[in-house]
């Protein structure tokens, strides 16, 4: 059984373990309660509230998800009860004499982490906003003062908007949880950046994934379960093309969950993976399922609720369920969901995973074939303005009351004032302004013939709590432009121009006409013997009539251009 108790106003959850004790202290609070000009605050409260604890001999974490936070740990009763009151006296009296250290901390930790597959994918499909800020850089870490984690802290870790969970034989003695007094906290309303599904988008990694959202039910659990079977039967042991293929499911906590697939591929095998993908969804969304891989499933989650230890196991899910409202079903009920899933309901999912689809594909390749749209890279919207011309010729920007405006030849990106997510600021003036679309719009004052009032007219309309400062670039890091004309130095030593046309057309009027002459003379006369070498005489007159024409055209476009 999992008990439901209370300690010091925070519901906590109790079951028991055969193994050492362990416990976790959730908050309803992630990355994707944060704004893209303030990314970072709560994994920096998180490493605030650790950093005083220094090394410790029990096991002590904490991680920053994309709606939780959650302080884990495990050892004996009085370590643990003296970790989770240190954390919650740390998050109610901040130890922000550690501010910069820490911010030092994240920025390298960021720096150091290897890219995922998958990273791109929420930006893609929710933009520059809530969900899909996971895709971004910690950017707001510069500019957060004491005063700011205080009021993140006081709104989100409060002891109503916490759940404790403790595997073990009772709460440990003397274990209290000092958390100031608050609201619960809903999740997050997820934005969509994807104007229609299933569509695709092109990127540098080496994988397929195929990213959707669903309905939360286990039907869709138990998918995710067949879809991975079928991936590894087809794409691995049949056609040899992956080395791996997952699929996986995760309750996102407002009543949808994630349904994801990944199958990796070499280079020249990237086309036939993607297509091995596309095949294996398509053969479950027509209703070709197996039997087997359903009931192997089903008696793979089954044995999972026959272990003693299922419900300490279960305490980490069961605590977000208790954050977000949504229900928590014994292991009976679990069981029986499970027996009631049949074909038709992982039919069912296989049609939701379809029409919510969000497909990533390696570079060079598309999906349209397969009848998913390709995601926007471009904005459809065009705003009036002053336009600006790039010194290499090959671009426009727009800048007006509204927003600003990238014009390339069949790619415009907009980014309008009232939907800007941030504005990255250079010292040397370069701005980069990023929509809640995820579009993303560069202004390089030395690649455009900019009125110096531009920038801080632009300035001027980004919000304040939107511009995030960034370090100065070295000077070889500043862009030039490639292609710029040189203007023409101007010279009065022009007067020889008119004489040496007027010669050369002379010329070319006497020899050209010569030319004429003789030509249709040979041509109107019967040749006669020995007068062949005429015929060369033409050639040459023909080939002196070019030449004499050359210096009247040169001279005159010499003169044309000199005139603009």
């Amino acid at each position: 059984m999992i008990q439901h108790l209370d300690v010091d106003g925070v519901p906590t959850l109790l079951a028991a373990t055969g193994g050492p004790m362990r416990a976790g202290l959730t908050f309803r609070v992630g990355t994707a309660d944060e704004t893209l000009a303030r990314a970072g605050i709560t994994h920096l409260i998180e490493h605030l509230a650790l950093a005083p604890l220094g090394l410790a001999d029990y096991h002590v974490n904490g991680a920053t998800a994309q709606a939780f936070t959650t302080f884990h740990t495990q050892g004996s009763e009085t370590d643990i009860a003296a970790f989770l009151t240190a954390v919650c006296g740390h998050l109610s009296d901040l130890p922000v004499a550690r501010l910069d250290v820490e911010k030092e901390i994240l920025r390298t930790e960021w720096s150091s982490r290897g890219a995922a597959s998958v990273d791109d994918i929420p930006l893609w499909r929710h933009g520059a906003r809530d969900y899909g800020l996971a895709s971004y850089p910690e950017w707001g870490l510069g500019a957060l003062t004491a005063d700011d984690l205080r009021e993140w802290a006081a709104r989100w870790f409060t002891r109503e908007n916490a759940v404790l969970w403790i595997a073990g034989a009772r709460v440990p003695a003397g274990l209290r949880l000092p958390l100031t007094a608050g609201t619960r906290q809903p999740v997050p309303i997820a934005s969509s950046a994807l104007p229609q599904t299933p569509a695709y988008f092109v990127s540098g990694s080496r994988a397929v994934v195929l990213d959707s959202v669903v309905r939360r039910r286990a039907a869709a659990s138990v998918f995710a379960g067949v879809l991975e079977r079928e991936l590894y039967r087809s794409l691995r042991q049949e056609a040899g093309l992956s080395y791996t293929t997952t699929a996986g499911y995760e309750p996102r906590g407002d009543g949808y969950a994630t349904l994801r697939a990944l199958a990796d591929a070499l280079p020249e095998k990237q086309d036939a993976v993607l297509g091995g993908v596309v095949d294996v969804l398509a053969k479950m969304r027509v209703g070709r399922i197996e039997q087997a891989d359903l009931d192997a499933t089903i008696a793979k989650r089954e044995d999972f609720l026959g272990i003693a230890e299922v419900d300490a196991v279960r305490l980490p899910s069961y605590a977000l369920n208790v954050l977000t409202g949504e229900p928590n079903l014994s292991v009976d009920e679990h069981r029986a969901e499970l027996k009631a899933v049949d074909l038709a309901d992982l039919h069912e999912v296989a049609g939701e995973m379809t029409a919510s689809a969000l497909l990533m594909v390696p570079d060079g390749l598309s999906a349209d074939w397969a009848g998913f749209a390709a995601a926007p890279t471009h904005s459809t919207e065009i705003l009036q303005g002053t336009t600006y011309s790039s010194k290499e010729g090959n671009a426009a920007l727009r800048i007006g009351v509204d927003g600003v405006t990238l014009l390339r030849t069949d790619n415009p990106l907009t980014v309008r004032y009232d939907d800007c997510s941030a504005m990255l600021v250079w010292p040397d003036g370069a701005r980069q302004l990023i929509g809640s679309d995820a579009i993303a719009l560069h202004i390089e004052p030395t690649l455009f013939n900019l009125n110096p009032a531009v920038i801080p007219a632009v300035d001027a309309k980004v919000p304040d709590d939107r511009q995030i400062a960034m370090p100065a670039r070295a000077a070889d890091a500043i862009p030039q432009p490639q292609f710029v004309r040189q203007p023409t130095a101007p010279t009065n030593n022009t007067w020889w121009e008119v004489p040496a046309m007027a010669l050369s057309g002379l010329g070319f009027v006497l020899v050209g006409g010569l030319s004429v002459l003789l030509t249709l003379a040979m041509l109107l006369t019967e040749t006669e013997p020995g007068e062949e070498q005429l015929w060369g005489a033409v050639v040459v007159l023909w080939l002196l009539t070019v030449i004499l024409a050359l210096p009247i055209v040169k001279l005159w476009r010499r003169r044309r251009q000199r005139r603009r």
